[in-house]
């Protein structure tokens, strides 16, 4: 049988399940899924497309394996998995429907029986319908990956964070690319995810690494954006 608390997110085992989680997310983690339902994992938008070279330099390359692991775990825990693809309306995008760009990355299919939301908008929230089903559904905690982490990313955590859900964001399984700030200096893909973690963080969600994630769902809890 396989021990949860200490899975990577390679999907290897840990010898040490403690390696990884600092004092202070031990300290604010709470239950998973003490609304009563299960915590969703929610993938948004990685689809080729991120790959297009016109969005410039990116961080985090590993962060489709962290992903990839999370949804091994979650998998595993039968915990719901919830994939959002960006269905753009712009004719030049490459997430435009009808062209490579818009299939999902391999390293992230989903399985049959999960469920795909399309969205047309940053956030997974407008015209989707995504807040009545997540209510039918009971989930009141929402951990959240993707791309990009000053984006859709953030977008759609922003909305959850106000909505009253429970929210998480995976740090190394979200990613960013360069962007030139108000003022015309170049920002490092770096740069610009470190701020939207920050504009992120205590107000809208709780901010963990996979390994934490992982680790605190093993043990029966998740972090708490209080």
């Amino acid at each position: 049988m396989i021990d949860f608390s200490k899975l990577r997110t390679d999907g290897k085992i840990r010898s040490d399940p403690t390696e990884v989680v600092s004092q202070e997310v031990r300290a604010s983690s709470r239950a998973l899924g003490t609304g009563g339902g299960k915590p969703l994992l929610m993938i948004i938008d990685v689809q080729k497309a991120c790959d297009d070279a016109r969005y410039g330099r990116r961080n985090n390359p590993e962060a489709e394996q962290r992903i990839a692991g999370l949804l091994v775990f979650w998998r595993a825990h039968d915990l719901p998995v919830l994939h959002v693809k960006h269905m753009s309306v712009e004719p030049d995008s490459p997430y435009r429907p009808g062209q490579p760009g818009n299939d999902f990355k391999p390293e992230v299919l989903p399985f049959e029986d999960e469920d795909i939301l399309e969205k047309d908008t940053n956030s997974a929230f407008i015209r989707t319908g995504l807040e009545e089903r997540l209510r039918m559904r009971g989930i009141t905690d929402i951990v959240i990956t993707g791309v990009a982490t000053n984006n859709s990313v953030e977008a759609t955590v922003r909305m959850s964070g106000n909505l009253g859900f429970r929210t998480v964001v995976v740090s190394d399984a979200v990613f960013a690319f360069e962007k030139r700030d108000y003022h015309g200096t170049c920002r490092t893909a770096d740069e610009v995810h470190a701020m939207s973690l920050a504009n992120m963080q205590g107000e809208y969600a709780s901010v963990m690494t996979a390994a934490e994630v992982m680790e605190a769902a093993g043990r029966g809890l998740v972090g708490d954006g209080e």
